[in-house]
């Protein structure tokens, strides 16, 4: 006589945390109403010459004041560092969709010519929690 073939083991379903996917640019619209001045860019931060861990709190600190106000669109500086392609150009797009701060982002752009275009960012802000 043959023994039954063994039950395979449970499987455990292995935990992923949930990361939200990108941040989605500002909508059209949006955007050419802060490019053209129809919408107000009600406030700005200016990163430049800041290293990276003083970049960072500023702007999460900026963020949270903004919402708290009730301000909708800001403009954030970077800068565009040596050869275009400076270091907080590239990080401040990572920060904004990062926990802490995502959740007062609605989303962002990189900024007309006369805002500082490559080296600038609007940004849309959600509506401060009721």
């Amino acid at each position: 006589m043959t023994k039954p073939p063994a039950p395979a083991p449970a499987r455990v379903a292995a935990f992923k945390p949930r990361h939200p996917g990108p941040l989605e640019a500002i909508e059209p619209g949006r955007r050419r109403r802060l490019t053209s001045g129809r919408e107000a860019i009600a406030g700005r931060i200016d990163l430049h010459g800041l290293d990276q861990d003083s970049a960072r709190s500023r702007l999460g600190a900026f963020l949270g004041s903004a919402v708290r106000d009730g301000w909708r669109s800001v403009l954030v500086i970077t800068g565009k560092g040596a050869g275009g392609d400076g270091v907080l150009k590239r990080r401040v797009p990572e920060w904004l969709g990062a926990p802490g701060m995502r959740e007062h982002v609605a989303g962002y752009s990189e900024a007309h010519r006369r805002h500082g275009g490559e080296g600038a960012y609007y940004v849309a802000l959600k509506r401060a929690a009721r």
